[in-house]
């Protein structure tokens, strides 16, 4: 027997149909609602794990610095690194901020967002994540110009690069958050974590600084021949490098939420390009001492590996990994080629600050032209790369070398003669980092004085 259909009523079966729909729409709303939730939350992880490990970056520049001091200065070298964060973070919350980040219609420089009383999530993420970069930035003089530097004058300059210098640079080259977009970037300027906002700044504020507080005490001959003056820990310099280093992955891999052209998708590339080039950097400058028939100096090795870690930052997600490697490898034997020429100068960097995060972001910035995957020997890009290097390199070393000048005049930035020779961890902060054999020496040496020995 055949089956007979049944006739459904439309007032019972569009009722029926309905309210499945309906359904179906809110479920996808609310799925789309849960993913958007859920890449904001990825996004914050990301930026707030990674910004700490730029803070951890503070620890090694502290360790690393020290180190290449000596004994009697080690507590005011690390007072500096870690009031750099403090006097820094604070600056950069008042005025830096909306210099960076607020509405650009200009080109140059935000015009609004000081004094942030209120952040979005995201936005405050990004605060955190960048006001990490700027103390950073500031910490690079600090090694430049250390044993000899007076305490507040110093802190005053960490004030006004926090605050003001780099600030502005980030402007022109990464600023556009609440409106507007920096002149550099309109051009086409690529630098992706920072070989030039971060480093170059820091490098030429250095370099201004270096010009001014003139070099140590006995660092030079009446000839103008160097003499070299050790630091006192080669453990530490070694236990700060890596530490650095470590914090690398955050510094670069974090860009990806906090700056745009890449994604998270892209952080193991840039992990792993800026892991290459750091290892390349330190071979690097080993085999360019080899060349030169000296000795494989520790501190110049190491001194290569952060070069190679600066000049890829500007790349590490443009670039494949030979490309990185390359990036470091050059970095490396240029930090290496310099650093001995700028003592021709009588420029006293105690840590290298200059050769590498200066020459080393430089470098690492033209790389992009040369070596970033789509814009690889790109002449019209390395044009505009080189043109974003002269405009920073212009306004940052002449702003710093001005404020600097206007500290000198003003407060001082050296510290007199006596208490130069007596160590500026007394000078300055009543304080010994070694105490136990420090005192001793301290003994020696006035019951010595008192002898007319």
């Amino acid at each position: 027997m055949d089956a007979v259909p049944v006739a459904v009523p439309a007032a019972i079966a569009l009722p029926l149909a309905a309210p499945v729909l309906d359904t179906t729409q809110a479920d996808l709303a609310k799925l789309s609602q849960q993913v958007a939730n859920t890449n904001l939350y990825m996004e914050l992880l990301v930026l707030v794990f990674t910004g700490a490990l730029v803070f951890f970056m503070q620890l090694g520049f502290a360790f690393l610095e020290s180190g290449m001091s000596r004994t009697k200065n080690t507590v005011n070298v690390l007072m500096k690194n870690f009031c750099d964060l403090c006097v820094g973070s604070l600056a950069f919350w008042c005025v830096g901020y909306g210099l960076m980040y607020g509405t650009n219609g200009s080109g140059w420089i935000g015009t609004n967002y000081f004094f942030p009383a209120y952040f979005s999530a995201k936005e405050a993420g990004v605060f955190f994540f960048q006001v990490m970069f700027a103390a950073a930035a500031a910490t690079i003089v600090s090694g430049a110009v250390a044993e000899r530097t007076r305490f507040s004058a110093y802190l005053v300059g960490s004030v006004v690069i926090c605050g003001l210098i780099y600030p502005i640079v980030g402007s022109w080259i990464w600023g556009s958050n609440h409106g507007g977009e920096g002149w550099l970037k309109r051009m086409g300027f690529i630098d992706f974590a920072g070989s030039t906002v971060v480093h170059s700044v820091g490098g030429w504020c250095a370099l201004a600084a270096l010009m001014v507080v003139k070099p140590r005490l006995g660092r030079y001959a009446p000839d103008g021949t160097p003499r070299l003056i050790e630091g006192h820990s080669m453990s530490n310099t070694v236990l700060g490098a890596m530490v650095l280093w470590v914090g690398w992955f955050g510094f670069n891999a974090g860009s990806v939420v906090s700056l745009e052209g890449a994604t998270l998708a892209d952080m193991g590339k840039i992990a792993v390009n800026t892991h290459l080039a750091g290892c390349a950097g330190a071979l690097a400058a080993m085999l360019a001492l080899t060349l030169k028939r000296k000795k494989i100096m520790l501190s110049v090795t190491v001194n290569g590996a952060i070069s190679g870690l600066v000049a890829v930052t500007a790349g590490s997600a443009l670039m494949a990994p030979q490309w990185a490697i390359v990036t470091g490898a050059v970095a490396g034997v240029l930090t290496t080629l310099v650093q001995p020429s700028l003592e021709k100068f009588r420029l006293d960097d105690v840590v290298g600050a200059v050769s590498v995060h200066l020459i080393g972001g430089i470098w690492g910035t033209l790389a992009v032209g040369f070596f970033a995957a789509n814009n690889f020997m790109n002449g019209k890009q390395i044009a505009t790369q080189a043109t974003g290097v002269v405009a920073v390199g212009v306004f940052t070393f002449s702003a710093a070398y001005l404020m600097y000048r206007l500290i000198d005049a003003a407060m001082g930035m050296r510290v007199s003669p006596q208490e130069e020779l007596r160590g500026l961890d007394i000078a300055e902060h009543a304080e010994l980092g070694y105490p136990e054999f420090q005192r001793d020496q301290l003994h020696s040496g006035a019951a010595a004085a008192q002898s007319g020995r």
